[in-house]
């Protein structure tokens, strides 16, 4: 038993047109071709099966406007390999949307941790201190240091004579 083949598999242009497509009249299926007098259909603008439908029972002469991929499929607009990448594609940029909100706000928690341990709570209240004055030029002496202690006097050490007539005498 044969398989059926597609017919966009075998599809093939003899002749390439020089028409410009935004120059025609229609819209993104179909435009009118005022050189060649044809319609020309958008094979890439109809879903598969539309397309297939299209190239079996067009009678005469067709012409048609497609994209081919480099592996020699043509494109159509529900092309699954084709969504399959626009779908890898969105799902890239939305990991890498999401990876960026995530990275921000990890920051902005780190941020605030940190600043949260540089704050000092109040324990008791500490005595400010009081700066020390710079000392002017003016006032500023250089020099050898000659240091001469001064002597400091014998100290007496009392005696204790006695108590006469009420008076304590010390010697």
């Amino acid at each position: 038993m044969s398989r059926f083949e597609s017919p966009l598999n075998n599809i093939r242009i003899a002749s390439p047109c020089s028409a410009n497509w935004n120059e025609m009249y229609g819209n993104e299926r179909m435009r009118h071709c005022g050189q060649c007098k044809l319609n020309v259909y958008n094979l890439s603008g109809m879903t598969r099966q539309e397309a297939e439908d299209l190239l079996t029972n067009a009678e005469g002469r067709l012409c048609v406007r497609f994209y081919r991929r480099t592996d020699g499929t043509v494109l159509t607009e529900n092309c699954p390999v084709g969504w399959a990448r626009v779908k890898q594609r969105a799902r890239v940029y939305t990991t890498a949307a999401f990876s960026l909100i995530m990275a921000m706000l990890a920051g902005l928690f780190l941020v605030s941790i940190f600043s949260r341990q540089s704050e000092t709570t109040e324990v008791g209240v500490l005595a400010k201190p009081t700066p020390m004055p710079t000392p002017d030029e003016s006032h500023v002496t250089m020099g050898a240091v000659a240091y001469h202690p001064t002597p400091t006097p014998e100290r007496k050490t009392a005696s204790f004579v006695g108590i006469k007539d009420g008076v304590t005498r010390i010697n």
